[in-house]
């Protein structure tokens, strides 16, 4: 078991690399959506860069890093199988089934964008990109505090976060409609 914790900073290290892709591929949607709607020549040039972007960001980084951390974290739940026993572990898993959703739906909007097919408004994916933001937040609190009865604190501050991210979205886009540079 000398190698278990090397098993495990390499889960953690695919489990961040994972979410910076997460994190950064909506960001390149929100600009892939704003630059269908420029007149041309900005349409076609920004287009093309951002859809080479997303494409090396998503195919290069996020999906090696999805599945380098399931298949490490597969290798430590053979090595501590009693742990699909606690219940925090089960929740978190909850979790991680839908951090899965979440790639997969991403995968979808990627591909519609790549095929200039575009069905979301930039609004939508400011929004979408704290989907894992939230899953991220649940899963450390599970994972640090080891309860599945203090999850459901941990979910009332999601609640709360969503809240507050809601809000700034809200003041953001008022800065933005009064000086459309900021």
């Amino acid at each position: 078991m000398e190698y278990y914790n090397y098993i495990k900073a390499f889960h953690l290290i695919f489990v961040i690399t994972w979410f910076a892709g997460l994190f950064y591929i909506p960001r390149l949607f929100v600009y892939q959506i704003e630059a269908y709607h420029k007149p041309s020549p900005d349409k076609e040039i920004l287009g093309k860069q951002l859809k080479l972007m997303s494409k090396r960001l998503w195919y290069i980084i996020t999906w090696p890093s999805a599945i380098l951390a399931t298949l490490f974290a597969i290798w430590l739940l053979i090595l501590q199988p009693y742990w699909l026993q606690l219940p925090w572990m089960q929740v978190k898993l909850g979790f991680v089934l839908l951090l899965f959703i979440y790639h997969l739906k991403t995968h979808q909007y990627y591909k519609q964008l790549q095929n200039d097919v575009v069905k979301k408004t930039s609004s939508f994916m400011r929004i979408w990109n704290e989907g894992a933001t939230f899953i991220l937040f649940a899963v450390v609190f599970l994972v640090i505090l080891q309860s599945a009865i203090n999850w459901v604190w941990g979910i009332i501050g999601i609640i709360i976060l969503g809240i507050l991210i809601m809000l700034g979205f809200k003041v953001y886009k008022n800065i933005r409609d009064k000086n459309p540079d900021a």
